[in-house]
Formats: structure tokens, sequence, C-alpha cells
């Protein structure tokens, strides 16, 4: 079961990488706010769950990083005869940076509304039996040292469904 968490997050990552995911949504909103953001680059969409202390510790990330994961797999037996059919709730936090206080807000809804932006235009068959119908929940943490001096994370969790 465990690959399936695997599967579904490689299948994330691959849509957000592509040129109509999150490059396509961040694109949108900057036209649409007025603001300037920088590109993202590959290495800034990272399938791992790894707390945000770890990462400054142990490697040196380029902020904002967008963080994929599986936080459970619910295999509730929908459709009989299949070995599992049921959701996997992934996790996407977005992390940014800033070295003023004022500017980090804005930023993040910005990177929170490309992320959104890109989840609403792909909604349907994500292919290798994994649906998504919309819908997502998204939290934004406080304010904490790090990074360019203060970092905030916001996490969307939304379900996949799958059925294999």
């Amino acid at each position: 079961m465990a690959q399936l968490a695997n599967s579904a997050v490689k299948t994330l990552e691959n849509l957000l990488r592509a040129p109509t995911g999150l490059a396509n949504g961040l694109a949108a909103v900057c036209i649409r706010s007025g603001n300037e953001l920088a590109p993202l680059q590959d290495s800034q969409i990272v399938a791992q769950n790894i707390s945000p202390d770890l990462v400054e510790r142990s490697t040196g990330t380029h902020y904002p990083t967008y963080f994929l994961y599986c936080e459970k797999l619910n295999n509730t037996l929908r459709e009989k005869f299949r070995q599992f059919s049921g959701t996997a709730t992934l996790s996407v936090e977005v992390r940014v940076t800033h070295d003023r206080l004022e500017h980090l807000a804005s930023a993040i809804q910005l990177y929170v509304d490309a992320l959104t932006e890109t989840l609403d235009s792909n909604r349907g068959d994500w292919g290798d039996g994994q649906f998504y119908t919309g819908g997502y929940q998204i939290s934004f943490s406080a304010v904490k040292p790090g990074g360019k001096h203060y970092i905030q994370v916001a996490k969307a969790t939304f379900d996949l469904q799958i059925s294999k």
C-alpha cells in the first residue's frame, strides 16, 4: 500500500512541474494581482515530508519551496474486488521566507493562490486510477525565525480518489 502513496505523490509532483502546472498558475496569479514573483525552479518542488528546521540545517533550500507528501491512505473498498478503492490524503506545504514581516504575508498568499489555481485547473482524471474531484483545505502557520530571517508555512490538504 505504501507504493500507492508514492505513486500519488509522484503524480502530483509531475503535475506541478509541468508547463501547465505551477508555472502557469504563478503567471496567472501575477497577472491578476499585478505583482511580480520569481519563476520557480524544479528544485523548489520537493516530494518529501521534512520539517523546516531540519531542511535548513541539512540542505541549502531555495525559497519559496513546495513540499509534497501523502498524509494517509484510506481503503474504504467502495469498489468490490479491488485491492484498493479509497482515498489518499495529499499535502502540499508552501514555505516562504522574507527578511521583512510585512512582505511575508502577501508573498505566501500569492504562492498559495498559484497552487490552488493549479489544483482548480486540474480536476478530473490524473491517470493510473487516480481522480481528483476538487476541493482542498488551506491552513497557515504562525511566522517563525528561519530562512532569510522569517519563515511562514501554509499547508494545503486534499483527497485523491484511487482505484487499483
